[in-house]
């Protein structure tokens, strides 16, 4: 049984709200952050990424805490983010190429998470936890959508498509790259009170993206509780839910600096050692992923961009019993990366880099043919039934292991905690 709660979103007017969405916190470099800063001053990296705008004092400074409660204050007295009256839910719909996304944008519980209701694949890093904790506790807010999933046959999404309305959108934002964001807030209490008790029926959820924030957001809960300042808003975690069925995962490709004591022929000589390793020949790198040679049940296939030639390397999986171990990422950390280049930990190691499977092929070599790094891996997607199983084995997967479509834009709605004051 799942609990999701309405709330009073904070969010940009209409007319404000194109200036004022920002991509997500963690997609942008400190340094592609100050620029997007000079050329738009209200764009909301200035609540999310107040280090951009303070490059002089160390990212993890108390005042870049302080500054993003201010800047956030700022932006709601001036009006560029106004309140919603009456606690709401709002679909929140994607238009992006070909493909149309829509979710229910609404809270859901810390408890829930807590006893496992909501079900994690990764681990948390604590550096970037901790920086969500104090930011969460900072501006006393949820800045950030995270992106959870929900078994569906079709019930949840067919209602959510029915009452989506026929009119102008509360936001919309068009991109750079042509895809089209839309906010619709929903008020009519038949229609909340009909998804509150359809959720009820709804046996688990399953974070796609945002494992770091929803963490600290317990944190922030379960501190208050200690404190003694604990409200029922403190107990909420503002996401974004989409039908299991209605997202696309893509790979996260891997890069290697270096081949540590190996020559691309002896490398090459080595891996053959370990997996089949055939020459692929030209691909389209205008895609996102490679298709196998040949579809073979049962086995590890990768694609390996080394020397300015692509390879196919496969092999057995030799216990598919294994969720966890039987992924492609798993067969090539334990054999490649670890056992040949010495990379023991995917989530640390310098020498290691990922890139977001929506990125097409060309990045990639373009990223090993400059020298820049020597050999690039491109992986294929793993299934949402896939990543649901192993969540509810109470396992994770390896770091990186998947990239979520949609991406979502933050400031278009933002979830405020409670008062803080001591009982």
């Amino acid at each position: 049984m799942v609990k999701i709660y309405r709330f009073s979103g904070l969010r940009p007017a209409r007319a404000q709200a194109a200036a004022t969405a920002s991509v997500p916190y963690d997609v942008v470099t400190t340094d592609e952050a100050e620029e997007i800063l000079k050329k738009n001053p209200k764009s909301f990296l200035r609540v999310v990424r107040t280090d951009a705008l303070l490059r002089d004092i160390p990212a993890d400074d108390e005042k870049i805490y302080e500054t993003a409660r201010e800047n956030l204050q700022e932006m709601e007295d001036q009006g560029i983010l106004c309140r919603d009256e009456k606690p709401s839910m709002y679909l929140y719909r994607v238009k992006q190429g070909g493909n149309l996304y829509l979710g229910l944008v609404a809270c859901v519980d810390v408890d829930d998470y807590l006893e496992d209701t909501i079900k994690k694949h990764e681990h948390t890093r604590y550096d970037k936890e901790r920086d969500r904790t104090r930011h969460i506790a900072a501006t006393n807010a949820n800045t950030g959508l995270v992106v959870m999933l929900y078994p569906d046959e079709g019930e949840i999404f067919g209602y959510l498509d029915s009452i989506l309305p026929d009119g102008k959108p509360d936001a919309v934002v068009k991109t750079e790259n042509g895809v089209v964001h839309e906010l619709f807030k929903v008020s009519d209490p038949v229609s909340l009170s009909y998804l509150e008790d359809a959720f009820t029926r709804v046996p688990a959820l399953y974070i796609a993206d945002g494992h770091h924030r929803a963490r600290s957001a317990v944190t922030v809960a379960e501190e208050r509780r200690k404190a003694g300042t604990y409200e029922p808003e403190d107990g909420r975690i503002m996401t974004i839910l989409f039908a299991h069925k209605r997202v696309k995962i893509h790979g996260y490709s891997r890069l290697v600096t270096d081949l540590g004591k190996y020559t691309p022929e002896s490398f090459l000589a080595a891996l053959k050692e370990k997996f089949e390793v055939r020459p692929y020949g030209e691909i389209d790198d205008t895609v996102f992923k490679i298709a196998p040679l040949r579809e073979v049940e049962g086995a590890h296939v990768v694609h390996m961009y080394l020397g300015g030639e692509w390879y196919e390397i496969s092999s057995p999986i030799e216990n598919p019993e294994d969720l966890t171990g039987s992924l492609d990422v798993s067969a090539l950390q334990k054999e490649a990366l670890e056992g040949m280049l010495g990379v023991t930990d995917p989530r640390a190691d310098p020498r290691l880099q990922y890139l977001g499977g929506a990125r097409p092929l060309a990045d990639l070599e373009a990223r090993v043919d400059s020298g820049e790094f020597a050999l690039a891996f491109s992986m294929q997607p793993v299934d949402v039934e896939t990543v649901m199983e192993i969540a509810d084995a109470g396992m994770v997967m390896p770091p990186k292991s998947t990239w979520f479509e949609p991406k979502l834009l933050s400031g278009l709605v933002i979830h405020t905690l409670g008062e803080g004051k001591k009982e």
